[in-house]
């Protein structure tokens, strides 16, 4: 195929020789001289292949040049382009939203990092700068633009700055922006192109780590931090202490780094402790010892050295962090506190040997005692005061006699706390409880509602059961209204894992406002009547709670009076 210069000229060529051809053909037809104009023919066509050739090498420089320019223009356009695809594979590879921002016409574009990073549909995103700032967080735009346009006016190239960027959803990411100026050749800035990197996750970890260094630096504890590994059986070398440290052991920060902790060890150091720690930094565990450890100036102290391992991402350890306390008044206490136990536990021993001694060694006295007055009551006695002298023996004697029986009964409980436990109806319980006080039930005829079918049988000591029945059951009859009909309800029911008796009654009831502390103790009484002991309560409290249950007592002045008995089953 031929090309456009050789058509042009072969055209040019023909159209002038044909149109020289007709020119003379028609000087010949008005003119006579024939010779003469075949002369100027040849001429004419000699003059035209003259241009043709010049014409023909204009045409070819043109098109040479015009090769040049297009195939200048097609590697132009391959660089734009390949430079297009680098561009959209670094902004993908980088995750930045890349704006370019022609300033004089304030006309912005953004990249597709726009509608990934903040989730904008291309359709809302403006063409402006007006739209960029909008978005800015109210509090950061100001700032912001005063900067960006400072930055502008003075003609720096390069520029950054920190702030928060609306999200299509509203919510805000701190954004790192950075950007660089074009100017023409006046120094005008006529374009900036940036890139905005999300660092919201930075951000948030930056702040992490800041209240994390708030609370290591405002910690009452001791913490340090170590290197990973030690050498020569020693505890790793310090890189960092906090204040806490330095007040607790005296030694400043630029004291301590680069030093083991072993410069603690003392005289009195706890050594199995030591090792014990050494083993578990060998075998990179975490460990927790308590020892002697002493001060800048050897004061010594009791300190609770811990020792954490901390691992990078690779599993590999790269610090220890150890978090150290002064227990120092915790060991004082402590001590105390097992001089106090060791004081109590003997003071117990004698105490329980004294009642021993009390209850058996005065039965036997009381005991003859006892058999003496009753053979003075066959012998008559004229002399009234006598009489009356002996009477007041005889009842002080009873009296007596009765208190150590209390006491014995109170010291086989105390001394008894693994009794037998077997498994018992409750029904056969009230049965027996019911003919031992078959009289005062009689005498008083109380409504007494049972209510066992819930839990028909307990494991528990039977002896035990019926002596808290027993009892409760006899108070409520003692301390009875007169201005009402005594009404009795007993019931069982099973709660979770616990067993639950509940007594309850209309009585005269007591006033827990001023009594609630005192109504399980021992000699306690809240009424004027003349055979209260104030001993049942304590008893039935030292029963439950031997055979590992719990009492409780709700009650209000003339309404009556529950107890809640707990038993785990």
């Amino acid at each position: 195929m031929k090309s456009k210069t050789l058509q042009i000229t072969l055209i040019y060529t023909i159209i002038s020789i044909i149109m020289a051809v007709l020119c003379h053909k028609l000087l010949i037809t008005y003119f006579s001289s024939s010779e003469y104009l075949y002369l100027s023919l040849v001429k004419d066509v000699i003059f035209i292949l003259i241009t043709v050739l010049v014409f023909s090498f204009i045409l070819s420089k043109n098109e040479k040049r015009n090769i040049t320019i297009f195939e200048k223009l097609n590697k132009t356009n391959e660089e734009i382009k390949e430079s297009n695809e680098k561009y959209d594979i670094v902004a993908k590879a980088t995750s930045d939203t890349i704006w370019d921002w022609k300033i004089q016409e304030d006309s912005i574009n953004w990249n597709k990092g726009i509608e990934g990073v903040f989730g904008y549909d291309p359709k809302e995103v403006g063409k402006t700068s007006k739209w960029w700032f909008d978005k800015i967080h109210p509090e950061d735009s100001i700032r912001m633009s005063i900067k960006l346009y400072s930055f502008i006016e003075q003609k720096t190239e390069k520029w950054q700055d920190q702030y928060r960027f609306r999200c299509a959803d509203g919510s805000y990411k701190y954004v790192l922006d950075r950007g660089f100026l074009l100017k023409d050749e006046n120094g005008r800035a006529i374009r900036m192109i940036g890139a905005i990197q999300d660092i919201t996750k930075q951000k948030e970890e930056e702040q992490r780590l800041k209240l994390l260094e708030t609370v290591i630096t405002q910690s009452k504890d001791s913490i340090l931090i170590t290197e990973a590994n030690s050498s020569e059986r020693k505890i790793p070398k310090i890189v960092y202490v906090n204040p806490a440290f330095s007040q607790m052991s005296g030694y400043q920060s630029n004291e301590i780094i680069g030093k083991s902790p072993n410069i603690f060890k003392g005289p009195k150091s706890d050594s199995d402790e030591l090792k014990k720690l050494l083993r578990a930094i060998k075998n990179e565990e975490e460990c927790l010892i308590e020892t002697i450890t002493y001060t800048k100036s050897k004061e010594e102290y009791w300190v609770r050295f811990s020792m954490i391992p901390i691992f990078n991402n690779e599993g590999v350890i790269s610090h220890w962090i150890s978090i150290q306390r002064d227990i120092t008044d915790e060991k004082k206490l402590e001590t105390e506190k097992e001089h106090l136990i060791r004081e109590l536990t003997q003071n117990n021993k004698d105490l329980k040997q004294f009642s021993y001694i009390t209850s058996h060694n005065l039965r036997a006295p009381l005991s003859n005692l006892i058999g003496l007055l009753n053979l003075m009551e066959d012998i008559p006695i004229e002399n009234e005061e006598l009489q009356e002298i002996i009477a007041g023996f005889t009842k002080s004697t009873h009296l007596l006699n009765e208190t150590i029986n209390d006491l014995v009964k109170v010291i086989i409980i105390k001394d008894n706390p693994s009794m037998q436990k077997e498994e018992v109806s409750l029904k056969e319980v009230f049965e027996n409880v019911f003919s031992q006080l078959s009289f005062q039930i009689e005498l008083h005829k109380p409504i007494i509602k049972l209510k066992f079918d819930k839990v028909p049988e307990l494991i528990t000591n039977k002896a035990y059961i019926e002596s808290i029945l027993l009892n409760l059951l006899t108070n409520s009859i003692k301390y009875k209204s007169e201005n009402r009909k005594l009404k009795i309800s007993i019931t069982a029911e099973q709660i979770e894992q616990k067993t639950i008796l509940t007594f309850k009654d209309n009585g005269i009831g007591i006033d827990l406002e001023r009594n609630r502390d005192k109504v399980f103790g021992l000699y306690q009484r809240f009424h004027n009547y003349p055979d209260s002991k104030g001993l049942g309560l304590y008893l039935v409290k030292s029963q439950v709670e031997t055979m590992g249950g719990t009492i409780s007592i709700e009650s209000e002045v003339n309404k009556g009076t529950t107890f809640t008995i707990t038993f785990k089953n």
